[in-house]
């Protein structure tokens, strides 16, 4: 019978940290800053998180400084934001040393409330003894003394070199429409990092003209990072009938040069003072897989199987 074992440790050079493992797969959590889940991978193995160690914002731009001071970075990793996307409100600094406790098989997360945004975020993450899936919840709360709208969405900033899985839907609904996609206005239509299949639409990390966004309603609840024959499978929930941000979409990626992010989102909804939103995620990792990328027949298949 296997054990889940709850580590402080020092994380290379992001300093204090805690390790969640069963001896088969780990997470390691940042409790400098944060907090954000800078790895997630086999033990021994490959980490599927892609980690920032210049702490820039981003690439393609200088570091922004948010109101009321500090900055935010992009550490890479695993870390939980509001949508819709605004600044400087999404754009909170997440510098601030992280409050922890162990759970019966993990650990709890949580930052100081934000002065300013009036919200409180919290990540848990658990594992079971056997087997290699993390259910992660994220938890918001609303702190301040009037209600405020917003979606609870949960951002995995992935390595590079790397390819998205993304399902499309094929409910059928007679003569209405089925499905959508969602394009931000840097995207272009005929990136070479797309491939707009009929069943799985895919997203290769790699160089390309601009960055690239989608977003979709995801009806499927699922989407998968395969890299290094590993599979990073990400499971959520969504809603037929809900409704959420970006002209409905519970799922959206993003890809630059430097990593892809696997995005999901929970419903937008307006939180009465004190109210907590919640949005939980299954990550299952699945080693020494091998798919063919340009059958989406097998695609579907190996993943479908991998399902819970």
């Amino acid at each position: 019978m296997g054990e889940v074992r709850i580590e402080n440790i020092q994380y290379q050079e992001w300093g204090n940290a805690v390790r969640i493992t069963n001896g088969m797969v780990e997470a390691v959590v940042s409790i400098d800053f944060g907090p954000r889940v800078l790895r997630c991978g086999f033990v021994g193995g490959q980490n599927f998180f892609m980690e920032n160690t210049a702490k820039t914002l981003s690439a393609e731009g200088p570091e922004f400084e948010a109101f009321g001071g500090g900055k935010w970075y992009i550490y890479g990793g695993h870390r939980l934001w509001t949508s819709p996307e605004a600044l400087p409100r999404t754009y909170y600094p997440d510098n601030a040393p992280v409050s922890w406790c162990a759970t019966d098989n993990g650990a709890m997360f949580t930052p100081p409330a934000e002065k300013w945004t009036n919200i409180q975020k919290e990540i848990e993450i658990s594992l079971q003894p056997e087997g290699t899936v993390f259910t992660v919840d994220h938890r918001i709360t609303n702190v301040g003394p009037w209600p405020v709208e917003f979606a609870v969405w949960s951002l995995s900033v992935m390595t590079t070199g790397g390819t998205a899985i993304i399902p499309n839907a094929d409910r059928e609904t007679g003569l209405l429409a089925n499905r959508s996609v969602v394009l931000w206005p840097y995207s272009k239509m005929n990136d070479p990092r797309v491939t707009w299949g009929e069943k799985v639409t895919l997203i290769r990390q790699g160089n390309g003209p601009t960055p690239f966004k989608l977003g979709t309603p995801n009806e499927k609840g699922w989407a998968a990072y395969f890299l290094n024959n590993q599979l990073f499978l990400k499971q959520h929930e969504h809603k037929i009938g809900g409704t959420y941000p970006d002209d409905g979409c519970s799922f959206e990626s993003y890809v630059c040069d430097h990593f892809l992010e696997l995005e999901t989102l929970g419903e937008l909804r307006m939180a009465a003072p004190g109210e907590v939103l919640e949005h939980k995620e299954s990550w299952k990792l699945v080693d020494g897989i091998d798919i063919n990328l340009a059958d989406e027949t097998e695609i579907l298949g190996k993943t479908s199987e991998l399902l819970d």
